[in-house]
């Protein structure tokens, strides 16, 4: 597959869009404080980017382990109990001081382009958010930020959330919307497998 091919495939996958439920916290804020957003990203490790770190690392580490796996079956089963334990304390890092395990959890449409959400609030269009997102397929924290597309009453009358808000991303790290394609591919497959068994 050529080059171009595969950054056409990339490119639709980024626009795959799944309805799933998620905690999620949002709050308004000024589009300057993308500057400091800007600023912060280029800073060592943070907890929003520990788990796109981990991930990149499992990738790598998976090439190594399937060739000590054919060699080594009892090192390799060792590696796996050592992979664990590590990820158990990576996803103890990634929650320790972070609200949206408290969050309420929301029934949300998402893609790496964009988010529509339950919301509280009317929000006018035009305003500018932060958006926190907890993905427990990777026990991972997005953090994005993007200008409300729309905002109207929620069609779904036994919910407890009374609008429905629409968000365009418009500025999030690369590690953490590869994170974010991953989740949307690995639950649209899972969704998928439940629809045939069903």
């Amino acid at each position: 597959m050529s080059k171009k091919n595969v950054s056409q495939v990339d490119e639709r996958r980024r626009f795959f869009r799944i309805d799933d439920e998620i905690n999620l916290f949002y709050k308004k804020v000024e589009p300057a404080s993308i500057k400091k957003y800007s600023e912060a990203s280029s800073e060592l490790l943070n907890n929003c980017s520990l788990a796109a770190a981990l991930d990149i690392l499992n990738q790598e580490s998976q090439i190594i382990f399937n060739r000590i796996e054919r060699s080594n079956p009892d090192v390799a089963d060792y590696l796996k109990v050592m992979d664990n334990k590590i990820n158990l304390v990576a996803r103890a890092v990634l929650m320790d001081g972070t609200d949206l395990i408290d969050e309420q959890s929301r029934n949300v449409s998402l893609s790496a382009s964009g988010v529509a959400f339950e919301c509280e609030e009317l929000i006018t269009e035009g305003e500018f958010l932060e958006i926190r997102l907890l993905l427990t397929s990777s026990m991972a924290v997005i953090v994005s930020y993007g200008d409300v597309v729309y905002s109207h009453k929620n069609p779904e009358i036994k919910s407890e959330f009374p609008y429905v808000v629409g968000v365009a991303f418009s500025e999030m790290k690369e590690q953490d919307r590869e994170l974010l394609i991953k989740h949307v591919v690995k639950r649209q497959m899972q969704q998928i497998r439940e629809h045939k068994e069903n």
